[in-house]
C-alpha cells in the first residue's frame, strides 16, 4: 500500500456523499409540498394523494437491500447515476399527470425506486467501505444530510409551488437530478483501494471484506434469509420500523397539512419543518460522535423514548401562529429525528458480521420505509375519519416508547467492541 497521506481521500467522499445527499433529499420533500397544491388543483381527496406517497416511501424502502447489493456488484458511482436518471425521468413526467393513478406511477413509483437506490443506504456504503476509525461520525453526518435536505428545501419549493405552480416542483427537481450526475462521475472515487490506499483510521494489517461473488439479487435475499433466523435481526427491524412510522411517514408528510389545518401558512409550516432538519444536523452528527464511544443499545433507548413523549406533546402545541411551545417541539424533535441511525447501523455489523452488515441494513431500512408508508397513507385516513391528526400522533408516540425498552434486547450479552474495527 501506498503511504498514509496527512490529507486522506476518504474525506473528499464524505463530502462528495454529502453534498449528493443533501440535494437529492430535496426531491423526497416535495410530496409533503405537493398535498395542498394538488388537493387545491384537481379536487382530490388527501388521503388518494397520501397513497402516492404511501407507494413512494414503500419502493423507497424496498429498493434500498437490493441497491445496496447492487453498489457491492457493479460499482457505487453507476447505481447512483442510474438512479438520478430514474428520479429526473418520473419528475418531468408528473407535471403531465391529471389523474391519481399518474400520480402514483410518476412520484410514487418511478421516484420511489430512483430515491431508493440511493438515500442512507448509499450513506452506509461509503462509510463502510471508506472509514474505520470515524465511521460513526460520518454516518452520522451522511445521514443528516439525508434527512436534512429532505427539509431545508421545503420553504423554498412551497414558496416555489405557490408562486408558479405546483409543476414548477416537477421540473425543478428533474434539472436538479440530471446536473448531480456528472457530479458523481467526475468526483466519486470507488474505493480506498483504486489508490492504494488503506480505508481512513485502518491499521496497516487491516484486510478489506470478502465480496461473495453472488449476483446482487441473490446476495440480497440469501443475506435475508440467513438474517430472519436471528431474533437481534428481528429487533432491529421492528425499531427501524417505528422510527419510519414516527418520522418521515408521519411529521415529514403530514406535519404542514396538519399545521395548515390548524390555520398556519404553508410557507411558514415548511419553514418550522426546515428547522428540524437544522437541529438534525446537530443531533445526527454528535450520534454518530457518541456512536464511537458508547453502547449503540443504550443510545436508542434514549431516542426512541424521547421521541414518544415530544408526539404526545405535539397535538396541543400547535397553532395558527408559532408559539414559544412550537419552537420547543421543533428544537427537541429535531435534535432526534434521525439519530437512531448510526447506532443502527452499528449495530446491523453484530447479525450477520461486518462483511454483510450493509446488505442487513439495506432490509432494515426497508422496515423504516414500511412504516413511514404506513403512517403517510394511515395518517391521512385517520385525518378524514376524525378530522385531524391527535390519533396518529398519540399511537405513533406509544410505539416509541415501547420500541424504546426492545432496542436494549439487541445483541444483548455481546461486547460491540469490535464493530468499531
Amino acid at each position: 500500500m501506498a503511504h498514509k497521506q496527512r490529507f486522506h481521500p476518504a474525506w473528499i467522499a464524505a463530502i462528495v456523499t454529502f453534498f449528493t445527499l443533501v440535494a437529492t433529499a430535496g426531491f423526497r420533500s416535495a410530496p409533503s409540498v405537493l398535498i395542498i397544491p394538488l388537493e387545491d388543483a384537481f379536487g382530490w381527496s388527501r388521503d388518494q394523494i397520501s397513497a402516492a406517497i404511501a407507494v413512494n416511501v414503500l419502493l423507497y424502502g424496498l429498493t434500498a437491500p437490493f441497491a445496496a447489493a447492487l453498489m457491492e456488484r457493479f460499482t457505487v458511482r453507476k447505481v447512483v447515476m442510474a438512479a438520478l436518471t430514474t428520479v429526473s425521468t418520473g419528475a418531468f413526467l408528473t407535471t403531465q399527470i391529471h389523474a391519481p393513478w399518474q400520480l402514483i406511477a410518476t412520484w410514487g413509483v418511478v421516484v420511489g425506486i430512483g430515491t431508493g437506490s440511493m438515500a442512507l443506504v448509499f450513506a452506509a456504503t461509503v462509510a463502510n467501505r471508506w472509514f474505520v476509525k470515524r465511521r460513526g461520525l460520518v454516518i452520522g453526518a451522511l445521514t443528516a444530510a439525508a434527512a436534512t435536505g429532505q427539509l431545508i428545501f421545503l420553504p423554498g419549493l412551497t414558496h416555489m409551488s405557490e408562486t408558479y405552480g405546483w409543476k414548477s416542483i416537477g421540473l425543478t427537481i428533474g434539472s436538479a437530478s440530471l446536473l448531480m450526475v456528472p457530479m458523481i462521475f467526475l468526483f466519486l472515487r470507488e474505493k480506498p483501494s483504486d489508490l492504494g490506499l488503506l480505508p481512513y483510521g485502518a491499521p496497516d494489517d487491516w484486510q478489506a471484506p470478502k465480496n461473495s461473488g453472488m449476483s446482487a439479487g441473490k446476495l440480497a435475499i440469501v443475506t435475508l434469509k440467513e438474517a430472519s433466523a436471528h431474533k437481534d435481526f428481528w429487533y432491529l427491524v421492528g425499531s427501524f420500523f417505528v422510527c419510519g412510522l414516527s418520522t418521515s411517514g408521519l411529521i415529514g408528510t403530514h406535519f404542514i397539512p396538519a399545521a395548515h389545518d390548524h390555520g398556519m401558512g404553508q410557507v411558514v409550516a415548511a419553514s418550522l419543518l426546515a428547522l428540524i432538519g437544522v437541529f438534525d444536523v446537530i443531533g445526527t452528527v454528535f450520534s454518530g460522535w457518541l456512536t464511537d464511544k458508547y453502547d449503540p443499545r443504550k443510545l436508542l433507548f434514549f431516542y426512541y423514548g424521547l421521541r414518544g413523549l415530544s408526539l404526545f406533546l405535539l397535538p396541543s402545541i400547535l397553532f395558527s401562529s408559532v408559539h414559544p411551545s412550537t419552537l420547543v417541539f421543533v428544537i427537541f424533535y429535531g435534535l432526534d429525528w434521525v439519530a437512531t441511525v448510526p447506532p443502527t447501523v452499528m449495530l446491523c455489523r453484530t447479525v450477520l458480521g461486518p462483511d454483510r452488515g450493509t446488505v442487513i441494513y439495506g432490509w432494515v431500512f426497508a422496515a423504516h420505509q414500511i412504516g413511514g408508508s404506513i403512517a403517510a397513507l394511515g395518517g391521512a385516513i385517520v385525518r378524514v375519519k376524525f378530522g385531524d391528526y391527535a390519533a396518529a400522533f398519540y399511537v405513533s408516540g406509544a410505539l416509541c416508547l415501547i420500541t424504546s425498552y426492545y432496542v436494549l434486547q439487541i445483541a444483548k450479552g455481546k461486547d460491540l467492541v469490535s464493530l468499531r474495527s
